[in-house]
């Protein structure tokens, strides 16, 4: 393994194999590109991988970094400010440190609710399914599933999730299978059931074949097809209104 690499907590080579058994594009895309690696999984609290991204949502990871680093000076060690201290810190320290408004009420909510026991700990999260995962914090402000999903793979290796409301791989799942439109999320999780109980490995090879493709054709990519009955509804009702 190379220095830096992070091995997966699961058997990487079974995964690929039957992947590519099942999914003969998904086959020839593994093969063509590089191995799948998690170079980002770090032994992070909930709280603390779930603060860091609140202050890294809509903006820039360069913009967020050095925002997040002025939190981080907040606190009386230099780190991760923990959930007691952030609900201490002042909203007007935290808004000159470059955070919304939002993003505050957000950082408070999820430090109250680790206080009380529901965003678990590591240890606890670690025993936790998907699915008791997401539920618990998505019960957060601003915390979405989108944001957990990125939690349980990068944070904590889990095999199996699809992150089907990812820009990348939506694009990425169109350039494999030759789609000139992204999947409804509804289409995609119905085509992900292949992949099962390997998500995670395809969602990534998806995010790698948006990459290769590059801007140029990625771009071209039309959002979600909407169905013909409803195209037709919304002519004859501005027909209607003529």
């Amino acid at each position: 393994m190379s220095p830096g690499k992070t091995a997966v907590p699961f058997d990487l080579s079974a995964a690929c194999r039957y992947l590519a058994e099942k999914d003969a594009a998904l086959g020839q895309l593994i093969e063509k590109t590089m191995q799948f690696q998690l170079d980002e999984i770090l032994a992070e609290s909930p709280y603390a991988a779930l603060l860091e991204s609140i202050a890294y949502q809509s903006i820039s990871g360069k913009a967020a970094a050095t925002i997040f680093g002025r939190v981080k000076a907040l606190s009386a060690t230099g780190g991760t400010p923990t959930p007691q201290e952030m609900l201490k810190l002042k909203t007007r320290a935290l808004r000159k440190a470059g955070l919304s408004g939002a993003k505050v009420l957000a950082m408070k909510d999820l430090a109250r609710k680790t206080i009380e026991g529901v965003v678990p700990t590591l240890e606890q999260a670690e025993k936790m399914s998907d699915e008791e995962l997401v539920e618990r914090l998505v019960s957060v402000r601003g915390i979405g599933a989108w944001s957990v999903e990125m939690f349980l793979i990068f944070r904590l290796g889990r095999p199996d999730v699809l992150p089907i409301h990812d820009l990348g791989v939506k694009k990425g799942w169109s350039v494999t299978y030759g789609k000139k439109h992204m999947p409804k999320p509804k289409e995609l999780l119905a085509f992900g059931e292949r992949w099962r109980p390997y998500r995670t490995v395809a969602s990534w090879y998806m995010w790698r074949a948006f990459e290769r493709a590059g801007a140029k054709i990625t771009n071209k990519i039309r959002p979600a097809r909407v169905a013909k009955s409803r195209k037709r509804k919304s002519t004859a009702t501005k027909r209607g209104k003529k």
